[in-house]
């Protein structure tokens, strides 16, 4: 029987962590801001679809056990800030590489990268973030769905998926907006290049930071 009704304050409470934190701007933030204002709303929406995606199966992987594993397991978090650290500073490499030798808006529009590379940045970003991890095992903590039917599980995995959606979309539709796109164009350097030290930032919090 399909009643959610004993598990809502517990899934409330997960969905309104999960919404604080999809939110905030950060790694995945600063990656639709070079793909938003580069490339348009549509590629910067496969890519919000790429960071949902990593946050979901990083939930059901947390639910499944992983993620308590990994939170048991210095050697597996060590491992994993390592490669989420590397992945961050290729992006930081890209951001630079733009700073110092921009596009102009023509060629970005006439030349538009492959959105299955979009979704993939996307992605990879996301589940390879320890922080996000650390994240959905504080959700798991709660106990939201503990012994609930498949259907609720189900359910409360797809409104995890578009709350991540949601507030991600919000973000690449406003930073895709021609204005926002032009005035990008106008001091694409400054952006990029602030980028890059974003990008170099999150890797060295990544590697340096208290697991938790």
């Amino acid at each position: 029987m399909f009643d959610i009704t004993s598990y809502l304050p517990g899934i409330l409470g997960a969905y309104a962590i999960l919404l604080v934190a999809a939110s905030s701007p950060g790694p995945a933030v600063a990656l639709l801001i070079g793909i938003a204002t580069e490339q348009g709303r549509t590629p910067a929406l496969v890519a919000t679809l790429g960071i949902s995606m990593g946050s979901t199966t990083i939930n059901i992987l947390t639910m499944l056990g992983v993620g308590i594993v990994l939170s048991q397991a210095a050697w597996a978090v060590s491992i994993l800030r390592v490669v989420g650290a590397l992945y961050l500073l290729y992006l930081a490499y890209g951001a630079f590489r733009k700073a110092i030798q921009p596009t102009t808006l023509k060629t970005v529009e006439s030349i538009p990268r492959k959105n299955s590379k979009h979704f993939l940045d996307g992605y990879l970003l996301q589940v390879t973030n320890p922080k996000a991890i650390s994240f959905w095992i504080a959700i798991a903590s709660i106990g939201a769905v503990d012994g609930a039917t498949f259907p609720i599980v189900v359910a409360f995995i797809v409104g995890a998926f578009f709350i991540s959606f949601i507030c991600h979309g919000v973000w690449a539709l406003a930073l895709s907006l021609d204005g926002v796109r032009r005035g990008y164009f106008a001091i694409r350097r400054w952006i990029e290049a602030t980028l890059g030290c974003l990008f170099t930032f999150f890797a060295f919090r990544l590697v340096t930071a208290e697991p938790g």
